[in-house]
């Protein structure tokens, strides 16, 4: 499965599209859509060079949450990635979210779950908030 051009859209307004590198909330040097390998500040790129670090950073998500049985709808698919992209696969794959879905649990569970993970240095943030509230939602959409 590949993300869905409405994850596509919905990661660009969460992460945001900068051409200049700036830190984001967690004080992580970052530029175009949520790109961080390699980021220094002061860099800058062009939206055609952001375009193509998105698509392959992407692509790296969805060969991960491809190994995933239980993401077997396009929702599913989608929340997983944008969670994975967002919060890393190795938290993903260790949390009680991930947990949950493997024995199947219902989905008041799951959605318990995605809220959890809200907090950036600590804090609440509401984009975090916000962004965890659309993952849920998505998991439900086919």
């Amino acid at each position: 499965m590949e993300a869905s051009d409405k994850l596509r859209d919905k990661m660009k307004e969460f992460e945001g599209f900068r051409l200049k590198a700036y830190r984001d909330c967690a004080g992580i040097p970052t530029i175009g859509v949520g790109h961080t390998l390699g980021v220094k500040m002061g860099m800058s790129i062009t939206e055609s060079q952001a375009e193509a670090l998105f698509k392959k950073d992407i692509r790296v998500y969805e060969a991960e949450i491809n190994r995933i049985p239980e993401a077997d709808t396009q929702g599913k698919f989608d929340a997983l990635v944008d969670f994975a992209f967002n919060c890393g696969i190795g938290n993903l794959l260790g949390s009680t979210l991930m947990k949950k879905i493997r024995s199947n649990a219902p989905y008041p569970d799951i959605r318990e779950q995605f809220l959890k993970w809200n907090k950036s240095g600590g804090i609440i943030r509401q984009g975090l908030v916000k962004r965890r509230e659309w993952e849920a939602e998505r998991w439900l959409e086919k």
